[in-house]
């Protein structure tokens, strides 16, 4: 039977109808006005964005992408699952799409929400090529809304994606452009004292590490639906509607915290799984990340949706108004925040150490601190009711069990109010029957700052042999983040499960943020055979090696277990 896929482009609602099920995409090399600058980029059909797929549960899609590139391209559908050969990973799925050549992408579409796509293939991603992805429910939704909107991000930046990674090999502060000066000591001098303050920054040297150290990439330009702040993309309104924004973060290195001042958002999913709803004032967005928030207006006048970067070097900002041109106060940025000690707590006995050449197994771990305690060997079962959702290695926090407890990240309203914390996250429907989970992997997230290389429990990518789960197991993943930096961990082809201590009401994402000097667990029911790619999805950490391949062994389709080859090329963010 004819299906008919309707496109709509980021902001506007513009529909192509295409063959029954089937649409194409081209890649291409496009130009990208910022508003504060122009450069070239790659986007899909001639634009960055790409267009929004908007499909519908149950329908099995053909999509045809023609590279007009010189170079291999990819397109990675984020957050669907899928057969792992339609993944479009080169290297794990594929060998990827040469110059020229046009792929057919074939899959079935089994669920619903908000998600997006993106190239696998080298920078390209940063350099423009992302789209949405919005899949209607089979049935109806659990919340009412009279209108929606797709809300992505991006943190455009003038350099290239091959220029921005030479640079932070060269130096790891090449983008910091918010480092602390002589009259910050000073300033600090006269609130601490001068011996006080010689003593923090002395320590902090010893570490080769500053304060300021939160993002990688400043001196970008945030952009919402492909425009800039000046630009200022307008989502139109009735007065009395509820609208229901679908917040994406397709940006290569940048958190940002949401807020729309003089509305209150009610988050009803996460990463395209219902959650029980959510009244907050603010939410941290991370890398990858999706979030859906219905907002009611009710009155007759404009609001700014403000993005301000985590690290507050740049914000995005976008309006909801009832009529074209009107628009709202733009707040001013908040100070910037600066890590602490107990941001620290992780990489302080590990800051330095060459992960590569240091054999854990050998080692003595019981003088070395919480940051690494064997979590491996205690006995989970005899801890029932423990939660073990949020451990932070600094022993936890009442504002935010998911931050190290007087952390420097710790996220605050600016209106004193409600800022969405991962604890709040309960799945609306449990998409599995809750068990326990058959073993435990630990993934300990680690770098070497000064030489700008990211690895997994020390080993990069291009060293590490793939990580292979078996068909049908439960498996736990522990996250213990020894670095300084926010890791946004993505799974491809199976859900992520993030504990938050709720049981079966635990909510199912596709990126899983952790903090600095924290611990975090996620469980994976392992469903899907085949080839997958598990990486941070900052671009610049997952092409330095925190990326992993996972091989799951046995299922349907038993055959593609190829737990000798080493990774290669999927590396490429």
């Amino acid at each position: 039977m004819m299906k008919q896929w309707i496109v709509a482009l980021a902001g506007g609602m513009l529909s192509l109808a295409a063959s029954a099920g089937e649409y194409n995409l081209t890649v291409d090399r496009v130009q990208i006005d910022t508003g504060d600058f122009v450069k070239e980029g790659i986007g899909y059909n001639g634009a960055s964005p790409g267009p929004v797929l908007r499909l519908k549960e149950g329908e099995d899609v053909t999509i045809n992408v023609t590279n007009n590139l010189d170079e291999m391209t990819s397109i990675h559908w984020h957050g669907l699952i899928l057969p792992y050969q339609q993944d479009g990973v080169p290297g794990i799925s594929y060998a990827g799409i040469k110059p020229g050549e046009t792929f057919t992408y074939q899959f079935p579409i089994v669920q619903a929400g908000t998600y997006w796509f993106h190239s696998h293939s080298g920078f390209q991603e940063p350099n423009g090529a992302y789209g949405a992805i919005v899949i209607e429910p089979k049935g109806r939704e659990p919340f009412r809304y009279d209108r929606d909107y797709v809300v992505q991000l991006t943190d455009k930046h003038p350099h290239s994606g091959d220029r921005i990674m030479r640079n932070l090999k060269m130096s790891a502060d090449y983008y910091n452009r918010q480092q602390q000066t002589v009259g910050d000591f000073f300033a600090e001098a006269d609130e601490k004292g001068f011996v006080a303050t010689l003593e923090d920054r002395l320590m902090w040297g010893d570490m080769r590490m500053m304060k300021a150290d939160i993002e990688d990439v400043q001196g970008f330009t945030a952009l919402i639906n492909g425009k800039g702040p000046e630009q200022n993309w307008t989502g139109l309104f009735e007065p009395g509607e509820r609208i229901r924004l679908r917040f994406i973060n397709s940006s290569a290195m940048t958190y940002f915290d949401i807020r729309i001042p003089g509305l209150e958002m009610t988050v009803v999913q996460a990463d395209g799984n219902n959650v029980q709803p959510v009244n907050v004032d603010e939410f941290r967005i991370g890398v990858a990340e999706t979030y859906d928030v219905i907002v009611r207006i009710k009155d007759e006048k404009a609001y700014t949706i403000f993005a301000e970067s985590m690290g507050r070097s740049g914000f995005g900002r976008a309006t909801l108004a009832p009529k074209p041109g009107m628009t709202a106060a733009v707040p001013e940025m908040r100070e910037a925040p600066l890590l602490t000690m107990a941001d620290m707590a992780g990489h302080m006995d590990h800051g330095g150490m060459d992960h590569g050449g240091m054999d854990h197994g050998g080692a003595d771990q019981s003088d070395m601190g919480k940051a690494i305690m064997d979590h491996g060997s205690m006995n989970h079962g005899d801890m029932a009711g423990m939660d073990h959702s949020a451990m932070s290695m600094s022993g936890g926090d009442a504002s935010d069990p998911f931050y190290a407890a007087g952390s420097g990240l710790m996220p605050k309203a600016a209106n004193g109010g409600k800022f969405l914390s991962y604890a709040d996250l309960k799945a609306q429907n449990p998409l599995y029957e809750h068990r326990e989970a058959t073993r435990e992997i630990e993934m300990r997230l680690t770098g070497n700052m000064e030489r700008y290389e990211w690895s997994i429990n020390g080993v990069k990518y291009e060293d590490a042999d793939p990580v292979v789960l078996q068909y049908g197991e439960r498996v736990r993943f522990k996250f213990v983040n020894e670095t300084m930096m926010t890791h946004p961990m993505h799974l491809h082809g199976m859900w992520s499960i993030l504990d938050v201590g709720e049981g079966k009401w635990n909510p199912v994402k596709h990126v899983i943020s952790v903090s600095p000097a924290t611990t975090v667990y996620m469980e994976t029911e392992v469903d899907a055979p085949g080839q997958w790619a598990f990486h941070c999805h900052l671009s610049y950490h997952a092409a330095s090696g925190m990326f992993r391949k996972i091989v799951v062994e046995g299922g349907p389709d038993s055959e593609v277990a190829e737990r000798t080859q080493k990774g290669q090329q999927g590396g490429e963010s």
